[in-house]
């Protein structure tokens, strides 16, 4: 188990492989990262013993930002037949298992094996509970079974609590028909990963008020919405008008760039097409300024060197807050609605 598997989304290996090689490289785990682009993983073979697990036990998953899944393992050939029994075989040096999620990959081929792995997943399960291998515990960690193939997986452990919240790391978030565009998913998105669904109702109030820069035609302001905010709606561009209607929402046609609210909001969101270094100071400004506690802003990448350039700006976030004396929680995961981009997430702490 000495491999670990990262899923990603298509196009993006080179960034999973220079970001996990990087923390590798700072624990002092011996490796090295691969990934084929297009294929939607990439791995880093660990060339000591334990290095797999002594990477996921000093990260954390969600502080990670190109990975969408992670799992410890390695890969095993599948005959076209019985494919249970080498499975058992193979397990047979594994600890005991809470859980288990059969996986593919979010490529073609990995589309085409969903239903193989809806029609396997019971009996494999059946034959784990028997063997002892699978005891529905929440403590233990979980078994990743990653198909790449219906001849070739790959077998991995990873904690419950420490890997993706969702298979694949993807959420199965309905679009709603009443919203005017299909970004509102990415909000959406971001919600369920950067806050815990039991703080929703104290940091997502319809108490609170926010802004969305660059709203046009209304996808974010709708989850705003949705959650009895009163939002300012920056943009140039016309508004939905079943989001005018609501009442709750103040059209401003003016620079979401440089317009400021009269009074602190409790959110700022924005999602406008622009260079991540403009996106990055707006981030700095409203929140270094205090005017707004929270914040989702997507920062558009480059076509080269994205992890760089992100490691960059969010390295840049940090010393400005350090600079200011004060306090902010800093997250960055590219999820599964974003494009070309990855999503940030800033709280400013304390008073």
């Amino acid at each position: 188990m000495n491999t670990l598997l990262l899923h990603c989304r298509p196009g993006f290996e080179g960034e999973v492989c220079a970001e996990i090689a990087e923390h590798a490289g700072r624990l002092q785990v011996a490796g090295y990262a691969k990934g084929k682009p297009g294929t939607a993983y990439a791995e880093f073979i660990c060339s000591e013993a334990g290095g797999a697990e002594r990477l996921m036990s000093e990260l954390r998953f969600n502080r990670l930002i190109f990975p969408r899944q992670w799992a410890r393992g390695s890969f095993v050939e599948l005959p076209e037949s019985d494919r249970i029994s080498v499975l058992l075989a193979h397990l047979a040096d594994f600890p005991s298992c809470g859980s288990l999620w059969l996986e593919v990959l979010d490529s073609n081929e990995g589309k085409e094996l969903s239903n193989f792995c809806k029609k396997f997943e019971a009996p494999l399960r059946k034959a784990l509970s028997k063997a002892g291998k699978l005891l529905e515990d929440g403590h233990k960690p979980r078994l990743l079974l990653t198909f790449l193939s219906g001849r070739q997986v790959f077998v991995g452990l990873a904690e419950a609590n420490n890997s993706a919240q969702w298979p694949m790391g993807i959420p199965r978030l309905k679009f709603p028909r009443e919203a005017p565009s299909r970004s509102t998913l990415k909000l959406e998105e971001a919600w369920h990963t950067f806050i815990p669904r039991e703080q929703w109702d104290q940091r997502l109030s319809d108490e609170m008020t926010g802004v969305d820069l660059g709203a046009a035609p209304g996808g974010w302001t709708y989850q705003l919405v949705r959650r009895g905010m009163l939002v300012t709606a920056i943009d140039n561009g016309p508004m939905a008008e079943s989001l005018m209607d609501t009442g709750l929402v103040q059209h401003l046609m003016v620079d979401g760039f440089t317009w400021k609210p009269r009074q602190p909001v409790d959110w700022m969101v924005c999602d406008i097409v622009e260079k991540p270094a403009r996106s990055a100071a707006l981030l700095e400004t409203w929140i270094g300024e205090g005017l707004c506690r929270e914040a989702v802003v997507n920062l558009k990448l480059p076509m080269k060197q994205r992890y760089a350039e992100v490691r960059r700006l969010l390295q840049r976030l940090e010393e400005a807050f350090a600079a200011r004396k004060i306090k902010v929680s800093i997250a960055c995961k590219q999820l599964y609605h974003d494009r070309e981009e990855v999503t940030c997430h800033l709280r400013r702490l304390g008073k």
